[in-house]
């Protein structure tokens, strides 16, 4: 039996030892927290658009268009965010000199060819 079959790969955090790393935990945890802050503040800002509205401070066309505009500059900034993210995650990756997933994807890959060439060559000299 391989001792990763890619056929029996679940898919779960645990199996990836990057996304075991305590470190990266704390980073995931940290990202999502300010997912949350972010959704929060976006919550915030609507309903605080949407009291300008009931006072008659602007009109509702415009405070459509600013909760737009906010909602695509979240979006702006989450893209860089998460790029960011990833960019910092790589670099401390190398650093660390930890192997990647798909590192240790191409290494079972390689030990199951190879695997299959030994079993080739005993069952060659039981012959």
């Amino acid at each position: 039996m391989d001792a990763h079959d890619p056929k029996n790969d679940t898919g779960s955090v645990n199996d990836d030892p990057i996304s075991s790393n305590p470190l990266f935990q704390t980073a995931r945890k940290v990202l999502l927290a300010s997912v949350g802050a972010m959704a929060l503040a976006q919550d915030e800002i609507e309903d605080f658009v949407n009291r300008l509205i009931d006072r008659g401070e602007i009109a509702e066309s415009d405070g459509r268009k600013l909760m737009q505009e906010i909602k695509d500059q979240r979006k702006r900034n989450m893209g860089r965010a998460e790029d960011l993210f990833s960019s910092r995650m790589d670099s401390m990756i190398k650093r660390l000199n930890m192997p990647t997933k798909a590192d240790m994807d191409t290494l079972s890959d390689k030990i199951a060819i190879l695997s299959k060439k030994i079993d080739e060559i005993i069952d060659q000299q039981g012959k």
